[in-house]
């Protein structure tokens, strides 16, 4: 499973995805667009299932959820 979060704002986004047991937080900054990757592997991705967030007013997101076989790294500089 992958999560990617993008946000901007000074505070923390709160994601949750409980039907596989997985929660992070990540920091966000005032000024600053960021994207983190989270690639996690676990068992029940294949089921639905719900994401929940937790952000400030503040602060500025969007996420992506997916699925399925891992995606290799690519190396810096070919994107």
């Amino acid at each position: 499973m992958i999560v990617a979060v993008r946000c901007e704002g000074e505070g923390t986004v709160k994601v949750s995805v409980s039907s596989v047991h997985v929660s992070f937080p990540q920091k966000c900054l005032p000024g600053e667009v960021s994207t983190t990757y989270n690639q996690v592997a676990v068992s029940g991705a294949d089921r639905g299932g719900t994401v929940a967030v937790e952000a400030p007013s503040r602060v500025r997101w969007s996420l992506t959820v997916g699925r399925g076989a891992p995606a290799q790294e690519e190396p810096p500089g070919t994107g």
